[in-house]
């Protein structure tokens, strides 16, 4: 919350406030905007503040925080990558587990992982460490909720991490059954996502260990294709017509 106010504070110094329906600035104070709207106008100027990177990097997160568009999660990237980058990394994923930990709405949070770090090969590794794969045997031992609200969002989403990155992670997270669906969804994002990443027969060893309903959506299609040797649903264009076919 105090990211949040700060955020607000921000805003209003550059003329930008909140009202019922949306948001307005002194320049234009009949044209309502968006959260969108603002974010893609002025997210990108926290970067540009005469603060050290930290405290830019929690600014920007306090605007996340406060408008809940993705494009905020971008212009943190871009900041990331530009010449005078990297961000400082400890502020940087402390900030992303901070909201995967959160009792709110993280589609944001997710979707960037998910399309940008997840995907681009030059930061899965590290991203996915930050975000989970370090902290899974700790997870695991404390189980308290805030942990296993986050190892559940970066399962699902980590369908792009290169299966030697992940598997561990996935591995030891079958020691618990209350993640056991969140990597379930997890090998299915691998399976059919464009850039989805797994090893048929060690996926299959997992999902064999899953404690699932028995009525699991796409459970016994998956072990189909995997059983078949498919590693990606977009390799073997047919596999999963099949699996539907033979399982139905």
């Amino acid at each position: 919350m105090q990211a949040e106010e700060a955020a607000q504070r921000w805003l209003a110094d550059q003329g930008v406030s909140q009202v019922r329906d949306g948001w307005v600035s002194d320049e234009k104070p009949d044209a309502l905007l968006t959260a969108n709207e603002v974010a893609h106008a002025w997210a990108g100027d926290v970067f540009a503040e005469n603060l050290d990177a930290a405290d830019q990097v929690r600014l920007a997160f306090g605007l996340l925080d406060l408008l809940d568009e993705y494009w905020v999660t971008c212009e943190i990237r871009f900041a990331n990558e530009d010449t005078e980058g990297p961000l400082p990394a400890d502020v940087l994923w402390d900030g992303y587990r901070q909201r995967l930990e959160a009792d709110r709405d993280a589609g944001a949070i997710t979707y960037s992982l998910w399309v940008d770090w997840f995907k681009d090969h030059a930061t899965s590794a590290t991203a996915f460490a930050e975000v989970l794969g370090n902290d899974i045997d700790r997870v695991v031992t404390e189980r308290s909720e805030a942990l296993l609200r986050r190892a559940r969002r970066v399962l699902q989403c980590s369908g792009p991490v290169r299966w030697t990155v992940k598997e561990l992670t996935y591995r030891t997270a079958i020691r618990l059954p209350a993640l056991h669906s969140a990597v379930f969804r997890g090998l299915l994002a691998s399976f059919h996502d464009v850039y989805g990443d797994l090893e048929p027969a060690a996926a299959l060893t997992f999902l064999c260990q899953l404690d699932l309903p028995t009525d699991t959506q796409h459970l016994a299609e998956l072990r189909h294709v995997l059983a078949a040797g498919h590693k990606n649903h977009y390799r073997s264009p047919g596999a999963w017509d099949d699996a539907l076919h033979s399982c139905s």
